[in-house]
């Protein structure tokens, strides 16, 4: 049979019929200087000199190199030599390497560690150089071990990968809100993330608005009929989500399967287009869960999964999926090997096991550097500092939290004894309620002594105080109850490691200003815990860009002017104001009033101090309970 040279790309190709052969450079040189015509494999060819008349052979190869780099979100992957200053590309068939390559003058052969390459471009899947998916490349940056030395460059800017979609594109119809740019982007990023690799990492600083990105992706999944999904959060924002959910997208049909009378058929969880359920009925509820092929499933607070050993960890990740997401303001708090636990979820086996990850990847500096170029592509992390121009200057975070079953029944006792002073309905019948849903341990000193056991309320205050320290910011809390303050003074610092000052009525007027400036030139993250009446006005606390509102007021305008402390002329940050109240009890109503007299009044000041004239209100407190 007769072959016939040719020139495919940049390699010499044999030509047989309609086939075409790609000899290895073994090959070639077996044929070179022959003066008559030989085989290769049985194929009789012309003498390749004459072939090729104006190309020199050359006796000296050159090492092969490996380039990862990218245009925007397309990532590509290409093989070269570098051959008298210029780059020779080497060619690819079907995942082979050809190692011989030919230029306008001169064939040379291919050297270096082309089999370790094949073995990459094998177990990431790839077959020709160009374009590659964010999981090849992770996969090929994950296993080059001792390529990355010398022969790989990886030149990815993974900063543009934040991008990979056309910012052009509408939301999904449904949304009841207008995206700022960088939710936009957002939204349009997961979307593409989830279509490429069915996973990735929502990293968002805190306040700017996970929630909304995911429930406008959750929109479209539901336009597409792509349901049911599944949110996991702490228990602390069940009703969050519900909330936004319907704020934002009130065509999702959403339910909180949480609780002692929450269902046990996974026929009646399949009717809603949403289910949210807390860490711990994950752990409950996996056999039921696991009926259910969940078109989505996210992680809020997802560094809830950051021990891969915990028993959270383990049934979450057992949760069947088509797509997931891990929302995180903070997905690297301690370890290296918080990642591993993270990502193990989103791309599940991408890092290895556990074992192999620890082997690979150090818990030290080294270790992040190496680690970077791999959660990079897989996380969209965007600071506040970085999109500060699209914000407000006050950004408002309602957090309603739902009760523990505990707290819930001990609430219904207050509220019941309560419910017998009916004949004064003053605001002395709801104080102890109001304590109550302060801390536990405001009624009943007796209490475990760790105050984040006994309170959801305070556990979410914890999470959020966890990410303003991440930021090394400053945050003051207003609370009304002097048990408060010393739970707060004994409990953070011990927690966080961090200093917590203090104004309320028993400080010597003559000394909050001293502890005021003190706040404010205090280098570092630090806590200011102020009685909204005693520290509410005068006080410029523009130091702080985060305010808590740990137990909501009666009067809307004691509130503003609290939030005003640090939301006022000289504040040159982003004002982000949280504030926290318990769902179907007194201050959930407290939070209604306030809502309705703000709509109502707009900027006017108007409000109640919960005597007796706000009869309807109190009744309404008096009525409402956690237990359902």
């Amino acid at each position: 049979m007769q072959g016939r040279w040719s020139i495919q790309d940049n390699h010499i190709a044999l030509t047989v019929g309609n086939e075409m052969l790609h000899p290895s450079a073994d090959e070639l040189y077996a044929v070179l200087g022959k003066t008559e015509e030989s085989f290769i494999d049985g194929i009789e060819c012309e003498v390749i000199e004459d072939a090729f008349p104006s190309i020199r052979f050359s006796k000296i190869g050159s090492d092969i190199r490996c380039r990862l780099s990218n245009s925007g979100s397309d990532i590509k992957v290409e093989l070269y030599c570098e051959r008298k200053g210029k780059e020779v590309h080497v060619d690819v068939i079907q995942g082979l390497i050809v190692d011989q390559c030919i230029t306008e003058t001169e064939w040379f052969y291919v050297t270096g560690s082309t089999e370790e390459i094949e073995k990459l471009f094998s177990t990431a899947g790839i077959e020709e150089c160009g374009k590659i998916t964010i999981s090849q490349y992770i996969e090929i940056i994950r296993n080059a071990g001792a390529l990355l030395s010398g022969t790989l460059l990886n030149m990815v800017e993974t900063s543009l990968l934040d991008k990979p979609i056309d910012c052009s594109l509408n939301v999904p119809k449904g949304i009841n809100a207008t995206l700022y740019k960088y939710q936009k982007t957002g939204y349009l990023w997961m979307k593409y993330m989830l279509n490429e690799n069915g996973g990735c990492i929502l990293g968002d600083e805190m306040g700017l608005g996970k929630t909304l990105q995911v429930i406008t992706l959750m929109q479209e999944y539901k336009n597409q009929n792509d349901i049911p999904m599944l949110v996991v959060a702490p228990v602390s924002l069940l009703h969050n989500w519900k909330n936004e959910c319907a704020k934002f997208a009130p065509g999702l049909k959403v339910l909180i399967h949480h609780g002692a009378k929450r269902t046990g058929r996974y026929k009646e969880l399949e009717l809603y287009d949403v289910v949210v359920i807390s860490y711990n009925t994950a752990v409950g509820d996996t056999a039921l869960l696991s009926m259910i092929p969940w078109k989505l499933v996210v992680l809020d607070e997802a560094q809830n999964i950051k021990n891969p050993d915990s028993e959270r960890t383990r049934y979450v990740k057992k949760i069947p999926r088509n797509k997931c997401i891990a929302v995180s303001g903070t997905p690297f708090e301690n370890h290296v090997m918080d990642i591993w636990s993270l990502v193990d979820f989103i791309m599940p086996g991408l890092l290895g096991t556990q074992r192999e990850y620890s082997e690979y990847i150090s818990d030290d500096l080294y270790g992040a550097d190496k680690i970077e170029p791999i959660l990079s592509p897989m996380m969209i992390r965007r600071m506040v500092l970085d999109v500060a121009s699209d914000l407000p200057e006050k950004v408002v975070i309602p957090q309603p939290i739902e009760m523990s079953d505990e707290e819930s029944c001990r609430y219904e006792e207050y509220r019941k004894e309560a419910s017998g002073q009916s004949e004064t309905l003053g605001l002395g019948a709801l104080q102890k309620l109001r304590m109550f849903c302060t801390h536990p341990q405001l009624c009943d000193e007796e209490l475990i002594s760790d105050p984040y056991v006994c309170s959801i309320k305070y556990q979410r205050m914890c999470e959020i105080l966890g990410e303003i320290i991440e930021r090394n910011e400053k945050v003051i809390l207003f609370t009304s109850y002097q048990k408060m303050f010393d739970i707060l003074e004994r409990d953070i610092p011990m927690r966080f490691d961090i200093p917590v000052m203090k104004i309320n009525g028993n400080t010597p007027v003559e000394d909050r200003q001293d502890i005021v400036d003190h706040f404010n030139h205090y280098y570092g993250c630090m806590l200011l815990v102020l009685n909204p009446r005693a520290a509410g006005t005068g006080l410029n606390i523009t130091a702080a860009n985060h305010v808590i509102h740990y137990n909501l007021e009666w009067n809307p305008a004691l509130e503003d002017q609290a939030s005003a402390r640090a939301y006022r002329r000289g504040q040159e940050k982003t004002v982000f104001v949280y504030r926290l109240f318990y769902k179907d009890t007194v201050e959930q109503i407290v939070n209604e009033r306030i809502d309705r007299k703000r709509e109502m009044a707009k900027a006017a000041i108007v409000g109640t101090d919960g005597k007796n004239e706000n009869r309807e209100d109190i009744i309404s407190a008096l009525n409402i309970s956690p237990i359902k």
